[in-house]
């Protein structure tokens, strides 16, 4: 069984960087094809896929966010990492880290709220 698990600050202040980590248990991130994937929900509206790490170490982003977005990986500690910089109080939302395979997610965080404010 699959298991992630988010961390990371619960709150940050406008134009700082948000930093988040995922721990990954019961699966290695290098396994083939799986994709590791962050996506966010604000308060009141839909899940937004943010961007991805995949095995290989390839990544993807959201073409809204990639001005902002950094997706990384330990794979010693089998963790991957988001940071979104400039941070304003519009990207307070739940964050999760969720495996992704061929365009279909199948194992979810519990989820972290991140709050923006000063």
């Amino acid at each position: 069984q699959v298991q992630l698990q988010e961390s990371g600050p619960g709150l940050e202040k406008p134009s700082q960087t948000l930093s988040l980590t995922c721990t990954v248990s019961g699966g290695s991130i290098t396994t083939s094809y799986y994709a590791w994937n962050w996506i966010r929900q604000p308060p009141g509206k839909g899940l937004e896929w943010m961007g991805a790490i995949a095995y290989d170490g390839s990544t993807y982003y959201s073409p809204s966010l990639k001005s902002r977005t950094s997706i990384s990986r330990d794979t010693s500690k089998n963790q991957f990492s988001l940071q979104l910089s400039s941070v304003t109080p519009e990207d307070t939302a739940v964050y999760y880290c969720v495996r992704g395979r061929a365009g279909s997610f199948d194992y979810w965080g519990q989820g972290t709220q991140v709050t923006v404010s000063s």
